[in-house]
């Protein structure tokens, strides 16, 4: 059975927690890069968030489109932005793009 995206949510808080437990010199460090590189810039963080989001769609990774759409939304983004970031990972992604960005908008709405 599948996962709402709330208990997604949770799951994902969850896992990264207990690894941050047994490796924090690696998460602590990749934490320090995720901040870095979604930070505002040139390019607005929303905008860097959404781009993550598009990637992990294309990349069909289901726990990073739950993460980077929760935190594109928390940054401000629209569903209208999330649905044009979500083509652009269709025409890279093809096939499995359209369900992972099918899941993308569904926790777009319970973000």
């Amino acid at each position: 059975m599948e996962k709402t995206p709330q208990e997604t949510f949770k799951a994902i808080k969850l896992r990264l927690s207990a690894l941050a437990t047994a490796a924090p010199s690696i998460i602590g460090q990749f934490g320090k890069l995720s901040h870095a590189a979604s930070a505002d810039g040139l390019i607005s963080g929303r905008v860097k968030e959404l781009t993550a989001t598009a990637i992990a769609v294309s990349k069909g990774c289901d726990d990073c489109v739950a993460y980077h759409v929760q935190k594109a939304k928390q940054l401000g983004a629209s569903k209208e932005e999330l649905i044009e970031f979500i083509a652009v990972a269709i025409e890279m992604g093809g096939g499995p793009a359209v369900v992972y960005g099918a899941k993308a908008l569904e926790y777009f709405e319970v973000a």
